[in-house]
């Protein structure tokens, strides 16, 4: 019937592999990198359970920021909620950040 409310509940999107991969290889704590050919700073938060991962980056010589959190379900998946942008520039910055692992410093 057109206009009937099927749902108010939508499934989350999934999340690529490959993002959490890649956002398994950043070290906890912060880090300077790049991210198209520019510097960044990113810190990274892990829970002690595991099921939520925090993430906030700066553009080091700009306004530009990613910040998002990333909750394990107990099923299988993950949900992403980006803070306030999307889910696209949330995974290219993940998938695109190169890190400068030698400079990490460990969280307080």
């Amino acid at each position: 019937m057109p206009g009937a409310v099927t749902s108010s509940r939508e499934a989350p999107p999934s999340v690529p592999a490959s993002f959490e991969s890649a956002l398994a290889k950043l070290p906890s704590g912060y880090v300077d990198g790049y991210f198209g050919n520019r510097s960044w700073g990113v810190t990274v938060r892990r829970s002690e359970d595991g099921k939520r991962t925090w993430l906030y980056g700066e553009e080091l010589s700009g306004t530009d920021i990613v910040s998002f959190n990333l909750y394990r379900l107990a099923g299988p998946g993950s949900m992403l909620k980006p803070c306030e942008m999307s889910s696209a520039k949330v995974i290219e910055f993940v998938l695109g950040f190169e890190p400068r692992i030698e400079k990490a410093a460990s969280p307080p």
